[in-house]
C-alpha cells in the first residue's frame, strides 16, 4: 500500500549516537558496503569466470578470477603458497603468507602474471603498478582447513557445528588500496559507477578471494584422494565466510576522515528516522521484519567469542533477541507509528547492543526507503578542509561548547583522562597506542584526541577578545586542527566521536567494530582491546550463484537453510 509520512522523526542526537560504547555495538545493515556491492553486481548482471587455476597438489600456484561488468572487467590474481606452520602469523610484521592477492584493472596477460608473481607474494617488500587496485594476503585457519580437506577427501561433509565455531577457512591480515605500494590512487577510479560507494574495490577483492579459498580447499581434497573426494554441499559451502584480523591501524581512520564518518552515520540515521516516521506498516512488511528478527536470533546464537567484554555483550544480545521476539508476539505493528513505538520500547527494554541490532533490522523491509542512501555515503574531505577565518571567536566558542561539552567537563589533568598516546611505529609506519606514563612515547603523539585539544583551545578562546578566527589563529596557530574540526562538525553533526580517545578506559575495538560494521562484517571476536577477528560474506552467494540467489538477502542465516 502507498505509505506517506505525516510526522517527522528527527535523526538521533549525535551526543547519543557518537559515544564509543554505542558505535562499538553497530551491526551490518542494508547500507553496509558488501551488500551495496552485491546488489549492484546482481542488478547489472555481472558475470564471472576463472581463466587461470594453475595450482598443484600441495596447494601452490596461481589463479585468476575475473568479474565482467557493463563497462569494465576486474581480475583477482591469487598466489597460493605452502607455508610452514612456524612462519604463519596474523601480525602485520609477517613476511610470508598462505596466499597473496591483487585486484587487477582488466584482464591480466601472462606477462602481467609473471610480473605480479615476482612482487605480490612479497607484499610490502614488492611493488605493484597503477594497473593494480588492491594488495592483500591471507592465512589458513589451520585446524579447520585440515579438517575440511580430510573430510572432503574421504567423501564426507564437514560437521556444520565445527564449521560454525570458526566460520572461515582463511583470514586476511590486510587489504590495502588507495595507492599503497604503487597501486592505483583512489582518484583514478573514484568516478567509476561501481566504485562510487566507499571501499568497493576492497569489497570486490574479498568477494573474489572467498571464491578462490573455497575452490582451493576442494582442489586440495580432490588432489589428495581423486577417487573418493567430494565437493562441499552448496548450503554448507555458503556458511564459510572470509575471515579477517584487524588491529589498531584501522582506528585512526575514523578520526582523520570526519566528513566520511559523517556520511556513513548520517545515512544510517536518516534511514532509521524515515522508518520510525512511517504512520503504518503493511502486514507483508511486518512479516519480513519478524522473519529477520528470528534470523537475527540464529545469528546471535552462532556468534562465538572468548573475550570477556564480547562474551558479556553476546549474553545481552541473546537476551535482547529473546525479549524482542516475545514483545513482537504481543504488539500491533500495523498502525499508530508502529516502528517508532517499537523503537521507544527498545530504548528502555534492550541493551545498547540490542538497540543497534534493532536499528539494522528495521531497515530490512524497506529497500525503497533505504538503498538510495548508499549514494550519499562517500565524501570529498578536501571540500571541508578550508577554515572559515571570518567566523567570530564568539561563534567558535558557542560551537565548541555545544559539540564538546563532554570534553569541557573532563578533568584533563587527571592521569586517567590522558593515559594513552597514539603514535606511529617507525618499523611499519602503523598506528600504535602506548601508555603515556609508562613508555617514552609522548614526544611522538599524534593529534588523535579532539576532545582534549578542544578543551585546550577553549581556554585560550575564553581569554581572547572577540575577534575573528583568523585573528585568533594568528596568535594560536597550534589550534588550527581543532578549529577545523569544530567548523566541520558544525556542518556535519556526525563527524566527531564524542568520547575520550586517550582515556585509560578507551577500547580501540569500539572504533574497529564501527568501521567493520559498515564494511558488512559480522561475528566480531576481539582478541584483546586492540585487535579483532571478523567474518565477511558469511552466507553470501558465490560469484557463480549471483542471479539465482539474492545478492542482498544473505547477511543473516536462513531459517530453513533455503534460498532467499
Amino acid at each position: 500500500m502507498e505509505q506517506t509520512q505525516s510526522k517527522t522523526i528527527a535523526p538521533r542526537d549525535p551526543d547519543v549516537v557518537m559515544q564509543l560504547s554505542r558505535l562499538g555495538s553497530f551491526h551490518q545493515s542494508r547500507l553496509s558496503f558488501m551488500r551495496i556491492l552485491l546488489r549492484r553486481l546482481e542488478a547489472e548482471a555481472w558475470t564471472f569466470d576463472r581463466p587461470v587455476f594453475d595450482i598443484d597438489a600441495r596447494g601452490v600456484g596461481r589463479a585468476v578470477y575475473s568479474a565482467h561488468g557493463p563497462e569494465r572487467s576486474y581480475s583477482l590474481v591469487a598466489f597460493a603458497n605452502d607455508l610452514p606452520p612456524e612462519k604463519r602469523s596474523d601480525r602485520v610484521i609477517a613476511t610470508e603468507w598462505d596466499a597473496t592477492f591483487t585486484l587487477f584493472d582488466g584482464i591480466p596477460t601472462t606477462a602481467d602474471l609473471d610480473r605480479l608473481q615476482n612482487n605480490v607474494p612479497k607484499q610490502e617488500a614488492g611493488r605493484v603498478s597503477e594497473r593494480e587496485l588492491s594488495l592483500s594476503r591471507a592465512n589458513r585457519s589451520v585446524r579447520l582447513w585440515d579438517y575440511v580437506v580430510e573430510k572432503l577427501a574421504a567423501g564426507e561433509q564437514p560437521d556444520q557445528t565445527t564449521v560454525e565455531k570458526v566460520g572461515y577457512l582463511m583470514r586476511t591480515t590486510a587489504v590495502y588500496g588507495s595507492g599503497k605500494f604503487g597501486a592505483a590512487d583512489r582518484e583514478d577510479t573514484a568516478d567509476r559507477p561501481e566504485f562510487q560507494a566507499p571501499f568497493q574495490i576492497e569489497m570486490l577483492s574479498v568477494f573474489l578471494t572467498r571464491a578462490f579459498v573455497m575452490d582451493l580447499v576442494e582442489h586440495m581434497a580432490q588432489s589428495r584422494a581423486p577417487d573418493t573426494a567430494v565437493p562441499l554441499d552448496p548450503n554448507l559451502r555458503r556458511r564459510f565466510g572470509m575471515g579477517n584480523s584487524t588491529g589498531l591501524g584501522m582506528a585512526p581512520f575514523l578520526l582523520t576522515h570526519p566528513a566520511l564518518l559523517n556520511s556513513w552515520i548520517a545515512a544510517r540515521e536518516e534511514a532509521l528516522a524515515r522508518i520510525r516516521g512511517l504512520p503504518d506498516a503493511h502486514p507483508s512488511e511486518v512479516d519480513i521484519f519478524r522473519s529477520f528478527a528470528l534470523r537475527a536470533r540464529l545469528h546471535a546464537q552462532d556468534w562465538y567469542s572468548e573475550h570477556p567484554v564480547q562474551i558479556a555483550k553476546l549474553d545481552a544480545l541473546r537476551a535482547d533477541t529473546a525479549a524482542l521476539l516475545a514483545h513482537l508476539d504481543s504488539v500491533d505493528l500495523t498502525a499508530d507509528y508502529p516502528w517508532n513505538r517499537l523503537w521507544l520500547w527498545a530504548e528502555s527494554a534492550l541493551s545498547v547492543e540490542g538497540q543497534e541490532l534493532l536499528a539494522s533490522l528495521l531497515l530490512e523491509p524497506y529497500p525503497h526507503l533505504v538503498d538510495g542512501l548508499s549514494s550519499c555515503m562517500g565524501a570529498d574531505e578536501t571540500t571541508t578542509w578550508r577554515i572559515d577565518g571570518a567566523m567570530s571567536t564568539d561563534r567558535l566558542r558557542t560551537l565548541t561548547e555545544s559539540i564538546y561539552r563532554w570534553a569541557l567537563d573532563t578533568d584533563w589533568t587527571s592521569p586517567e583522562a590522558q593515559a594513552r598516546v597514539w603514535y606511529t611505529s617507525e618499523e611499519k609506519l602503523e598506528p600504535r597506542l602506548g601508555d603515556r606514563f609508562d613508555e617514552p612515547v609522548e614526544p611522538y603523539e599524534q593529534p588523535l584526541c579532539p576532545g582534549r585539544d578542544a578543551a585546550r583551545m577553549y581556554v585560550d578562546l575564553c581569554a581572547a577578545s572577540n575577534t575573528t578566527v583568523a585573528g585568533f589563529l594568528m596568535h594560536h596557530p597550534e589550534h588550527r586542527h581543532i578549529v577545523r574540526r569544530v567548523q566541520i562538525t558544525a556542518r556535519l553533526p556526525y563527524a566527531e566521536i564524542r568520547d575520550n580517545t586517550i582515556a585509560d578506559t578507551v577500547m580501540p575495538i569500539d572504533m574497529l567494530r564501527l568501521k567493520l560494521s559498515f564494511f558488512g562484517a559480522c561475528h566480531f571476536d576481539p582478541r584483546s582491546d586492540r585487535w579483532v577477528r571478523i567474518n565477511m560474506y558469511q552466507h553470501a552467494p558465490f560469484p557463480h550463484e549471483l542471479g539465482s540467489r539474492s545478492g542482498d538477502d544473505w547477511a543473516y542465516p536462513f531459517l530453513t537453510g533455503g534460498a532467499a
